[in-house]
């Protein structure tokens, strides 16, 4: 198995599972602060480090990350059947991601369809080389993307978010950039993208009625949920 962060929430019991996957040269633990919201509050995260696209990788190599949607997946199943298994209802599972890893999670839900999955998170990511063509079962999407985004433009994120045929969501940041959103607790915006994915999460995977309210639409937010 990949080297693999697991963040589980602190009482016992069976919970909700996210695989969520890093960015290119990224870490798991760099995203410590958003995962550990989201496992406070009830979610197990297991946020695989891939072999050829994360910090420190001894044979680098961008595309690679048209072979982690797959990646995601063995470790996802890995996870369920070894001794975390219990804690993880294995019928409300999702999976979210940062830049190359949100496009990792694209991946999931089109050409490496992973059937398991009920939601997803895209944070900063768009459809490139994993393509558009959602297919499986439904399953709600949320996008979060900085309308200032120097590396992922938010145009490409926004042009894949209109093909999602499913319910969905699509939170725009304004002026935010690539990684302060999501990896800068000091920030307004981390703070809005953790309550809002934490909110999206808690609607998708617990059925969390009152967590829709967060979803009424706004200047910066679509909702389709």
């Amino acid at each position: 198995m990949l080297r693999t962060v697991i963040w589980t929430p602190d009482q016992p019991g069976r919970y909700p599972a996210v695989v969520f996957s890093h960015g290119l040269n990224g870490t798991p633990e760099e995203f410590a602060p958003l995962l550990k919201v989201w496992a406070e509050a009830g979610f197990v995260v297991i946020a695989p480090a891939y072999p050829n696209t994360t910090r420190g990788a001894s044979d680098f190599d961008i595309y690679d990350v048209l072979n982690q949607p797959a990646d995601a997946s063995f470790v996802l199943g890995q996870v369920l059947d070894g001794p975390l298994g219990d804690r993880i209802d294995a019928d409300r599972l999702a999976a979210a991601g940062h830049s190359a890893g949100a496009i990792t999670t694209v991946g999931l839900f089109t050409a490496s369809r992973d059937k398991r999955l009920r939601a997803g998170v895209i944070l900063a990511g768009s459809g490139l080389g994993v393509g558009t063509a959602f297919t499986g079962s439904p399953a709600a999407l949320f996008f979060v993307h900085g309308d200032a985004d120097p590396m992922v433009s938010y145009a490409s994120g926004k042009a894949t978010y209109d093909l999602v045929p499913w319910a969905k969501a699509m939170l725009t940041i304004p002026g935010g950039n690539h990684n302060d959103p999501y990896l800068s607790p000091d920030t307004t915006s981390f703070q809005t993208v953790s309550e809002s994915t934490l909110q999206f999460l808690r609607l998708e995977l617990y059925g969390d009625q009152a967590a829709r309210s967060s979803f009424t639409p706004s200047t910066d937010l679509d909702s389709h949920l």
